[in-house]
């Protein structure tokens, strides 16, 4: 269950904590969005260009990718680096069984097969003790999820991937600028994907996607499978999506990712402030907390607490009633 605030026992009148104020965040950086929307507006030239050209320039720098490919969504980025990958048809794909839908659907859409592996109870992760277990002549890739803002463990993922010549594609749509061993989500196997969907750290003014790799041939083919193939020129190599990330929303992003690390500290502030006050109100034998795992670097997407003895909905009616965000990740 993620939460977002506590209240005092002895607040009679608890404010309301919203689970996430996009409204307050604009607040603070309003003047330099419409600043740059109104630039895009004043070109008309919304759809790639040279707004999506800086800012998969400035991404590919934050997450110290050689190249970085702006697409449409999140989901269209996991589906773009299996294509990029030819995965398709009686290929296998591992993954998480503790992740977002589109992690395993974007699987099934290339006409693949997802192999549910289960995770490591700390870190809500991939668990690479039972990766091993799940590979079969047909398996063609492992896809990681470093869920709620954390990286899965990598290394030994790393490590079956090129024993097997299978390839590793990382889910990172919950963790942009988040480390493992010194280097950051996104350049932990051939492509990262991310989402910028409102809601993220990096958010944008509706959907958006992004890739990375360090691989030149393939950065050059999944540049070309977001606009249908197209390789110039009306000229189409190859069958692909309509998946360009537009002028509009990179130009959102641009300005948002100048803000992204001072945000970023911002919330692992405030997961310590969690941390100590579960703490100090001896609530530890209820609730576990997330734990930053040695070598990582965390970056709270979401704060997930784990709750003993079944009192998970009685807690999270209480915080309902105090008017305190909070959701259940993932239902099912």
């Amino acid at each position: 269950m993620a939460v977002t605030g506590s209240q005092s026992a002895h607040s009679a009148h608890p404010a309301d904590v919203p689970f996430i104020d996009l409204v307050a965040q604009h607040a603070t950086i309003a003047s330099e969005i419409h600043e740059a929307v109104d630039r895009v507006f004043a070109s008309q030239s919304f759809i790639l260009g040279e707004n999506v050209t800086r800012f998969e320039e400035k991404a590919a720098a934050y997450c110290d990718s050689r190249d970085a490919i702006g697409c449409a969504s999140g989901t269209d980025a996991l589906i773009l680096a299996l294509m990029a990958l030819d995965i398709g048809p009686g290929d296998e794909v591992i993954t998480s069984a503790f992740t977002f839908f589109a992690t395993a659907s974007t699987i099934h859409r290339v006409g693949a097969r997802p192999v549910f592996v289960d995770i490591d109870p700390v870190s809500m992760n991939l668990d690479p003790a039972k990766v091993e277990q799940a590979i079969t002549p047909k398996t063609r890739a492992i896809l990681p999820v470093h869920l709620f803002g954390q990286c899965a463990d990598m290394e030994p993922l790393w490590r079956i991937a090129v024993r097997h010549g299978i390839s590793l594609v990382e889910d990172a749509a919950q963790a942009i600028g988040a480390e493992y061993q010194g280097r950051r989500a996104g350049v932990l196997g051939e492509i990262g994907c991310f989402s910028f969907f409102p809601t993220k750290n990096l958010g944008g003014a509706g959907d958006g996607g992004m890739l990375s790799t360090d691989d030149h041939d393939l950065s050059r083919r999944l540049r070309r499978l977001r606009v249908h193939g197209d390789q110039g020129g009306y000229r189409h190599a190859e069958i692909g999506l309509n998946s360009r990330l537009d002028s509009l929303q990179a130009a959102v992003l641009e300005v948002k990712l100048a803000h992204l690390e001072s945000w970023t500290e911002a919330r692992r502030a405030n997961a310590r402030r969690y941390e100590n006050l579960f703490t100090h109100y001896g609530l530890t034998d209820l609730v576990t907390v997330p734990r930053e795992l040695p070598g990582h670097r965390h970056v709270y997407n979401q704060f997930t607490i784990r709750v003993k003895d079944g009192r998970r909905d009685a807690l999270l009616a209480s915080l309902k009633r105090d008017s305190i965000g909070a959701a259940i990740y993932y239902p099912i």
